[in-house]
């Protein structure tokens, strides 16, 4: 019987996000983690800005992705958004 691919989640994130939001926001995503068993999970960010708690955001769904046993990807990254994550050197950490 042949492997099946690994799984692949896909989910969207809004802003603007607040700091207040990031708990509520980290453990709906590590429920739709536990859950799917997905190795890769695609985030669209089109609907955040380009600012530091985006980026601590991200950067923490990252953790618990990898926590998990998954990877993030980002999708409709802005230009800017994506030239924040490289000031902050999270270039390897945030692709996308």
């Amino acid at each position: 019987m042949a492997a099946r691919p690994p799984s692949t989640l896909t989910f969207a994130i809004g802003g603007p996000l607040e700091r207040d939001d990031l708990p509520a926001l980290y453990e709906r995503v590590c429920g739709l983690l536990e859950s799917s068993g997905a190795a890769l999970a695609v985030c669209d960010v089109a609907g955040v800005g380009a600012d530091a708690v985006t980026v601590d955001a991200l950067a923490r769904l990252q953790l618990a992705a990898r926590r998990h046993g998954c990877r993030i990807t980002l999708r409709h990254t802005s230009d800017e958004l994506r030239a924040l994550i490289a000031f902050m050197g999270l270039n390897e950490v945030l692709p996308g």
